[in-house]
C-alpha cells in the first residue's frame, strides 16, 4: 500500500482512539456530520480545483497514494486527511471546554441567582 495512503489511514484510525479517550462522544451527533458534510463540500471543490488532471496546480507523485480519484480529480487521501485534522481539532476543543467548566477554578466566584434564566446557557 502506497505510503500516503498509510499515513491517510493512520491519521483516521489516530482520530477514531482520540475521540474514544475523550469521552466527547461527537461521532453520535448529527451536528458533527453536518458540519463534516460541509466541510468535505468545501473541500471538494477546493481540492478538485488544485488537483484537476487537466491543468494542476498541485502535483502528486502517483506512487505514493492509490490512484483513486473522485470526484474531480481529488485523491481519496486527501478526504482521509481532511477528516482526520477537522475532526481530531473538534474533539481536542470539546474536551478542552469540558475541562475547563469543571476546573473549579474557573467557577465564578458568586453564585447566580437560579431564578433568572440564563439565555445562554439554560433552555437549550
Amino acid at each position: 500500500m502506497p505510503e500516503y495512503t498509510v499515513l491517510a489511514v493512520v491519521a483516521v484510525v489516530i482520530t477514531i482512539a482520540l475521540e474514544r479517550w475523550s469521552g466527547t462522544r461527537l461521532f453520535t451527533r448529527l451536528q458533527f456530520w453536518l458540519a463534516m458534510a460541509i466541510v468535505f463540500a468545501f473541500q471538494m471543490i477546493v481540492d478538485g480545483w488544485l488537483t484537476k488532471l487537466t491543468a494542476p496546480i498541485v502535483l502528486y507523485n502517483p506512487e505514493h497514494h492509490l490512484g483513486l480519484r473522485w470526484p474531480w480529480d481529488v485523491p481519496v487521501e486527501d478526504y482521509l486527511f481532511g477528516f482526520a485534522m477537522v475532526a481530531s481539532t473538534i474533539v481536542l476543543w470539546e474536551r478542552a471546554k469540558r475541562s475547563h467548566r469543571t476546573d473549579p477554578e474557573h467557577q465564578p466566584a458568586v453564585a447566580h441567582d437560579h431564578d433568572e434564566e440564563d439565555r445562554w446557557t439554560q433552555g437549550r
